[in-house]
């Protein structure tokens, strides 16, 4: 007999579990580690950011501080040993929630320099990034090198994205009205607590931004290497390396790595029937691996693009029906948030498997996932092997 999860019991769950599922951790804050320094002498020999704290850097090459333990990777590969690299979260981090402690603000603020991800990723440093650029800090979005994509895109079927294609601004408005009732933004505007109740299954009082670019595009290593080629010539332009031409080698060697891991991710998911590539994750972080490998993202527990936000007993409830209407084996978590509430839906759902990916950080070191290219590989693997 199927099972049903009633709303009731639901939103007791998704109550209970909201902070959890929404930050993962408090600890994201001034308790961690240092901020952490690597060469690209590390990163031959392990692409994993090392241990030794900002305030101990040689002080001899260029510093280029990053945000983000991928980016910061990636960067101490692209650069080779010409700079010394300061990644700013430790491994672990949430990069939606993360907050730097005051000396890692000190180590950003003296940065030749900075290198975000951009989109508003990195939620918490916003504040302390302005900053830094009023400051002089010469800053680089890797989003800005990278063809994007809005918010919900690689939720879309075919013939959804072929109506993007088309006029993906007007096919939007038009099937998003057809979908709501008819005059739905007209009501919210009149009176929104009362729209709410009427449409109560699907909004319960929580109000998701479904707009603007997609931060996530790391998981499309394609679009990675774009950005490597952005950050290359941003950092070029911007720091007196001993030897540029070295640099530009460096990162050229690298961009073919790249190339490589997507060929070898295209094969991993072809694995993977078509009518079988469907994702349900814990938020909304694998619109790029969808678009760039046939996929679509039909559901998040959080449905939004941060961590930060929540969910409600309604939408929980909903994602529940919409796994068993699609038959879908698997679920998949993240590394940095809380999977109490993607662990629910997938008892509620019944017979669906919750697979772990690294979505928002490295692992550590001497593990599976501690650089950016095994963190991809591991992560095509995980979904090819529950959905194959």
């Amino acid at each position: 007999m199927r099972k049903l999860m009633t709303k009731a019991n639901v939103a007791i769950v998704a109550s209970a579990g909201l902070v959890l599922a929404a930050c993962g951790s408090d600890d994201d804050t001034a308790d961690e580690p240092a901020a952490e320094t690597e060469t690209s002498d590390d990163a031959a020999a392990d692409t994993a950011a090392t241990d030794e704290p900002a305030d101990q850097a040689s002080g001899e090459l260029p510093t280029i501080v990053v945000t983000t333990n991928i980016l910061g990777d990636v960067v101490s590969n692209a650069v080779g040993d010409a700079a010394e690299v300061v990644t700013i979260m430790p491994v672990g981090a949430d990069p939606h929630s993360f907050q730097a402690s005051a000396q890692e603000i000190d180590v950003l603020m003296s940065a030749d320099a900075l290198i975000v991800n951009g989109g508003s990723l990195e939620e918490s440093l916003l504040d302390v990034i302005e900053s830094a650029e009023a400051d002089g800090v010469p800053t680089f979005e890797a989003l800005s090198a990278v063809e994007t994509i809005e918010f919900g895109e690689g939720a879309h079927d075919e013939d959804e994205d072929h109506a993007h294609d088309e006029d993906e601004d007007h096919a939007h408005d038009e099937d998003e009205d057809h979908a709501h009732d008819e005059d739905e933004d007209h009501a919210h505007d009149e009176d929104e607590d009362h729209a709410h109740d009427e449409d109560e299954e699907g909004h319960d009082d929580h109000d998701h931004d479904h707009s603007g670019d997609d931060p996530h595009f790391w998981t499309d290593p394609m679009r990675m290497a774009a950005a490597v080629d952005g950050i290359v010539v941003f950092l070029q332009e911007t720091v007196e390396f001993a030897d540029p031409a070295a640099v530009d080698a460096s990162a050229e060697a690298y961009v073919a790595e790249l190339t490589a891991l997507n060929d070898e991710i295209e094969a991993l998911v072809a694995e993977v029937p078509e009518d079988g590539r469907k994702l349900v994750t814990n938020h909304e972080a694998y619109g790029y691996f969808a678009d760039a490998y046939g996929f679509e993202q039909i559901g998040a527990v959080v449905p939004s693009g941060s961590t930060v936000d929540g969910t409600s007993g309604g939408e929980l409830a909903e994602l529940v029906e919409l796994v068993e209407a699609e038959g879908v084996p698997a679920v998949f978590s993240d590394n940095t948030a809380s999977d109490e509430l993607i662990q629910v839906l997938a008892e509620e759902a019944g017979g669906v498997e919750v697979v772990e990916l690294l979505s928002g950080s490295l692992t550590e070191p001497g593990t599976e996932g501690d650089n950016y290219l095994d963190m991809q590989r591991v992560n095509a693997e995980r979904i090819s092997g529950a959905l194959s």
